[in-house]
């Protein structure tokens, strides 16, 4: 049975559904936690899966870009707009909303690919299990390998 640890990530977002039927095709935000699991089936030399320190490198610029970001659908008819008035607060999510689902994947991809160029802090046997990305108290998302 392999070990387990998780590192958690906060931010603030917003975003706009705009295929949704609801109110959340209008612009809203979130106070989001990411939730991220890596395993290894041994310990490295300090009895650790790896230090948590090395996951926080790993993702922390990544999220930073994300934090007080507005995610936006490049098909959403003011996607310009926004992307004028705010620049590089603006997360493109190419022809797709930036639901929690498709978020939670994009950050699993970003932590599998700096997790595959990573050299120090993580042992040969670590690997990503899951990642997890709450919207609110009582929903989340989840992508697994």
């Amino acid at each position: 049975m392999p070990y387990s640890i998780c590192k958690t990530f906060d931010f603030e977002s917003g975003h706009i559904l705009s295929r949704h039927p609801g109110k959340c095709r209008f612009p809203h935000g979130h106070s989001r936690r990411v939730e991220v699991v890596v395993t290894a089936d041994q310990l490295d030399a300090n009895g650790m899966v790896c230090d948590f320190q090395a996951i926080k490198g790993l993702l922390k610029d990544f999220l930073e870009t994300w934090d007080h970001a507005l995610c936006l659908n490049t098909d959403d008819p003011h996607f310009a707009f926004y992307e004028r008035a705010y620049g590089n607060r603006v997360i493109a999510f190419p022809h797709t909303d930036p639901t929690s689902e498709v978020m939670v994947k994009a950050v699993f991809d970003e932590m599998k690919r700096q997790l595959a160029g990573a050299g120090n802090g993580f042992a040969p046997g670590v690997r990503l299990a899951r990642v997890r990305l709450t919207e609110t108290n009582s929903s989340w998302a989840e992508y697994s390998a």
